[in-house]
């Protein structure tokens, strides 16, 4: 009476997963996110700032702070309507961010 061996040589499920951005990525960067803000002399001196100060964002938001105070203190009256436009979109903006930041860290906003 002969034994039969049954041994798997292919897998059980036969599926593979299809990122379409790595058709368009052809660079030699591999990582769950890679992010290329375009070229710079110094490339050194970019990675520590972003070491030392900190980073896009954060920088970003600090002079969005800033700037939102200069605009709370300016006198507007001599803006056209479209500079008075811009800079309530972009107190809008960060109203928004600081909303998005105050729902994902769970404390409330800070009064403005």
């Amino acid at each position: 009476m002969a034994t039969t061996f049954n041994i798997p040589l292919a897998p059980e499920k036969l599926w593979q997963a299809i990122n379409p951005w790595t058709f368009f990525n052809q660079g030699a960067q591999l990582g769950l996110v890679n992010i290329s803000l375009g070229q710079t002399a110094h490339p050194e001196i970019e990675r520590k700032v972003l070491d030392e100060v900190g980073s896009y964002g954060r920088q970003l938001g600090r002079i969005g702070d800033a700037l939102e105070v200069l605009i709370d203190h300016v006198r507007l009256e001599g803006l056209s309507a479209a500079e008075r436009d811009a800079l309530a979109i972009l107190k809008g903006q960060l109203a928004e961010v600081r909303r998005v930041k105050q729902r994902e860290r769970g404390a409330p906003a800070p009064g403005r």
